[in-house]
C-alpha cells in the first residue's frame, strides 16, 4: 500500500526530473510572483507547452498560481521540496557514515612504515610471486573460406 507521503514524494521527484521544470523553479526562486508569460519568455517552446510544465509543478505542490484579472502569477512553494530534502538527507547521512568508516579504516596505520606485516607461522614467499613466462602456442591452420 502506498502512503500519501510517498505519493507526494513521487510527484515531487517526477516534477524535478525534467530540466525545463527545474529551470522554471530556479527562475521562481530568484524572482517570485512571475507571470506565466514572463516565465515562458526565455524558453524556446510554446506557451501551451510551458502551461503543461506548470501543471505538473502545480500538481506536485511545488508552485502556486494566482489569477489577477487576465494575468496568472506563479510563486514557489517549499513544502514538498522540504519533504524531498528530508528523504535525501537520510541517504546522505548513510553514505557519509559509510565513507567516514572507510576513511578511518584506510587511514588506520596497522604497521609502522619501518616494519613489514607479520609473517604467519610456516609461510614463506609464494613461488607464484616469481615472474613466469608462458610458452607461445602455434596457431592452427586457417579453416576453409565460406562460399557466397
Amino acid at each position: 500500500m502506498v502512503k500519501h507521503s510517498d505519493q507526494t514524494l513521487d510527484r515531487t521527484f517526477a516534477a524535478l526530473a525534467d530540466p525545463t521544470r527545474r529551470a522554471l523553479l530556479a527562475r521562481l526562486g530568484r524572482q517570485d510572483g512571475l507571470s506565466v508569460s514572463e516565465l515562458a519568455q526565455p524558453f524556446a517552446m510554446s506557451l501551451p507547452a510551458i502551461m503543461k510544465h506548470l501543471d505538473v509543478l502545480s500538481d506536485a505542490g511545488l508552485i502556486a498560481r494566482a489569477k489577477t484579472g487576465r494575468t496568472v502569477a506563479c510563486r514557489l512553494t517549499a513544502a514538498p521540496m522540504a519533504q524531498a530534502m528530508d528523504w535525501l538527507n537520510r541517504y546522505q547521512r548513510f553514505w557519509s557514515d559509510n565513507l567516514d568508516r572507510l576513511a578511518a579504516f584506510v587511514e588506520e596505520d596497522r604497521w609502522p612504515s619501518h616494519q613489514t606485516p607479520p609473517v604467519t607461522s610456516g609461510s614463506r614467499a609464494s613461488p607464484s610471486s616469481a615472474v613466469s613466462t608462458r610458452a607461445l602456442r602455434r596457431s592452427t591452420r586457417r579453416g576453409p573460406a565460406r562460399k557466397k
